[in-house]
């Protein structure tokens, strides 16, 4: 028994924010019910990528799939009967959206009282850019992060992954499961909502509060990090790797193992705030004498010493990795078209319970089964097939 196996989603989200929310249930065992649009009225495949490739697979696995047709007046009453057994219901509609179909919470809340809705939009669910469609980029840009990425003087940059996205579907799947714990004193369900923009300027963290509580404007720092000198990344004879090291005694052991006591002497290098203020000089007393050796002797002296260090991986080497492999992040998932195929498994651990390894369903692949558990009559699903609303 599954920690989340009590709890039914219908999951009516598309790309990755939405499925990213549902994936968190999905893995640890909720009985997550993907609704999509049949084939005649979505011919494409859409924003969500190809159904067989490696993003699709890892983001919907663990769920099973119906078709159902929201458009329709016959769609729309099989999704009531359903939201009357549910227990989470997963939008990322634009918030117009919700009203028109009435998948709403009011109206949702109204079939069931106990329901839970989540909703990821792009910028929140009224004010000035509610109607505005929302994608990551954007949200990293206006968030904040775009202005504090990359080199100083480089202009703004985009980080390698989708952040906004990610974050505000760990938000809102964190949201849910307190809203569920919430209606076990209650006996009601609540509607939990973030938007992209919320999400990453929540992410923003420390630089965000930089600026609310001292005024400060965070700018690019490179590889360098923003406030902790010296943490950043530095050239070895064969390579890079990257060291953080603030603090007096972490600054001792950093001179010790690269044996610059001579250097370390400068006076302009006496304190933290002299470091942080000559920055430059910092890190080029460690630059020389790192370039003198290779990257793997450096992170074993460091790391010996008690100093945070480590490689730089290419995404190849980040799965020969040692630790990684002996951690299990690579996933392998039976698919009964695919084959055996490899996806990335949850990073948290529960003791003494394994994550199921469903792989993505097809479009549709269990509308008669899953229509069937919610009381639904053979007759009626050959009916509701034939009017096209499944």
């Amino acid at each position: 028994m599954l920690p989340l196996a009590r709890f039914t989603v219908l999951d009516l989200t598309r790309v990755r924010s939405g499925p990213t929310a549902v994936r968190q249930l999905a893995d640890w065992g909720a009985n997550v019910i993907k609704i999509e649009a049949p084939e005649e009225i979505d011919t494409g495949k859409g924003l969500g990528g190809d159904t067989h490739g490696p993003d699709y697979q890892n983001v919907h696995r663990n769920k099973r799939s119906i078709t159902l047709n929201l458009k329709s007046l016959d769609g729309l009453a099989v999704f009531r009967r359903l939201v009357e057994q549910a227990d989470v219901v997963v939008e990322n509609y634009r918030p117009d959206v919700k009203s028109r179909l009435g998948i709403d919470y009011e109206s949702l809340a109204a079939i069931n009282p106990r329901i839970v809705l989540g909703s990821i939009s792009g910028f929140g669910q009224d004010g000035p850019y509610a109607k505005r469609p929302g994608f990551d980029q954007i949200a990293q840009g206006m968030g904040g992060l775009m202005s504090v990425t990359g080199l100083p003087g480089q202009g703004p940059v985009r980080a390698g992954i989708p952040v906004a996205d990610l974050t505000a579907g760990l938000y809102t799947a964190i949201g849910i499961l307190v809203a569920l714990l919430e209606r076990e004193q209650t006996g009601k369900g609540r509607w939990v909502h973030t938007s992209l923009l919320e999400a990453m300027v929540a992410m923003m963290d420390f630089q965000a509060t930089r600026w609310t509580m001292k005024g400060e404007v965070p700018k690019q720092a490179g590889n360098d990090h923003p406030t902790t000198i010296p943490t950043g990344l530095f050239r070895t004879s064969d390579g890079v790797i990257n060291i953080a090291g603030g603090g007096g005694e972490m600054w001792r052991r950093i001179v010790a193992v690269l044996g610059i006591e001579q250097e370390a002497a400068d006076p302009e290098l006496a304190t933290d705030a002299l470091r942080s203020r000559n920055r430059a000089r910092t890190n080029a007393v460690l630059q020389a004498r790192l370039e003198t050796d290779t990257a793997a002797n450096w992170v074993e002296k460091f790391n010996a010493a008690g100093v945070p260090c480590g490689p730089v991986y290419s995404m190849d080497q980040v799965f020969a990795d040692a630790q990684v492999r002996h951690l299990g992040l690579a996933w392998p998932v039976p698919h009964p078209q695919l084959g055996e195929i490899t996806l990335v498994r949850p990073p948290m651990q529960l003791e003494g319970v394994e994550p199921p390894r469903r792989p993505t369903p097809e479009r549709g692949e269990h509308t008669t089964s899953v229509l069937r558990e919610f009381g639904f009559a053979p007759e009626e699903i050959d009916s509701l097939r034939a009017r096209k609303a499944i």
